[in-house]
């Protein structure tokens, strides 16, 4: 893609917010999306948002989880914060079996895919 056929990016001006943020140190942090004006100023107009974040160590490494809070307040999204990262862990835990299920059912052919091109002979490259 050529630099003349860059898209033109512009940032939303009237969806702007301000970021929060607050952690316990240990399991995740929350943070405080306020709404601003173009100008900076509160923007009453529109609800604050929170979201949480965490780490989910799985075999494979870390895995990032990132997850709305449908709360009013800070105390009212640190209620909430369990069972949301319990539900993001979950979705992601599905999608990550679902990506291995469509994986395994993918055919294998010797010498197809840039793996073992030649028939396979020599070279000590391993399939998947």
């Amino acid at each position: 893609m050529a630099a003349n056929d860059m898209p033109e990016i512009q940032i939303d001006a009237d969806n702007m917010y301000r970021e929060e943020s607050f952690s316990d140190l240990k399991v995740g942090s929350i943070r405080k999306l306020i709404p601003v004006t173009r100008e900076g100023e509160d923007d009453s107009s529109r609800d604050v948002r929170y979201e949480g974040s965490a780490s989910l160590m799985t075999p494979a490494g870390n895995l990032p989880l990132s997850f709305e809070l449908e709360a009013d307040t800070l105390s009212g999204a640190i209620d909430k914060f369990p069972d949301a990262v319990n539900a993001a862990a979950e979705r992601a835990i599905e999608e990550l079996k679902e990506m291995q299920r469509q994986q395994s059912q993918q055919i294998q052919v010797p010498g197809q895919g840039g793996y073992g091109q030649g028939g396979g002979q020599g070279g000590g490259q391993i399939q998947l």
